[in-house]
């Protein structure tokens, strides 16, 4: 009865503090956050290991075949995933893939929300003035 008992306190004791660290340490992170890793590792990953770690993307826009609608590229943009070298957050990551796989990403410094009409636009056939 005493051998149970004092297993079972240490069990308890032993299950306590897994838990009690299980809260304190933060999770490993899989995918790089700092810009260059990032890029370095982001292509051994798929769509589905990306969604793990960083969720469904803010933005995402498929390319489709016109005529058989079959999706043959993706792009995907998320905001604040991303430090440059002096820690500081791009505002938004946008990751371009072609058979499920990243083949460009693209860090940009807003969130991307300029739409076409706000933009400024270029009369590349006009002499300047």
């Amino acid at each position: 009865m005493k051998c149970s008992a004092l297993l079972g306190a240490f069990l308890s004791s032993v299950f306590l503090m897994s838990a009690l660290q299980a809260e304190e340490v933060p999770a490993v992170l899989d995918i790089p956050t700092l810009e260059k890793d990032f890029v370095a590792a982001i292509n051994g990953f798929d769509k589905a290991k990306i969604i793990d770690q960083f969720g469904e993307p803010a933005k995402a826009d498929d390319v489709k075949v016109k005529n058989t609608g079959k999706i043959v590229a993706s792009i995907w943009q998320y905001h604040y995933i991303n430090t440059a070298a002096d820690g500081s957050y791009y505002a938004t990551t946008e990751l371009d893939f072609i058979d499920n796989k990243v083949v460009q990403v693209v860090f940009i410094n807003n969130d991307g929300s300029e739409g076409a009409d706000t933009v400024k636009k270029y009369d590349l056939l006009s002499k300047p003035e």
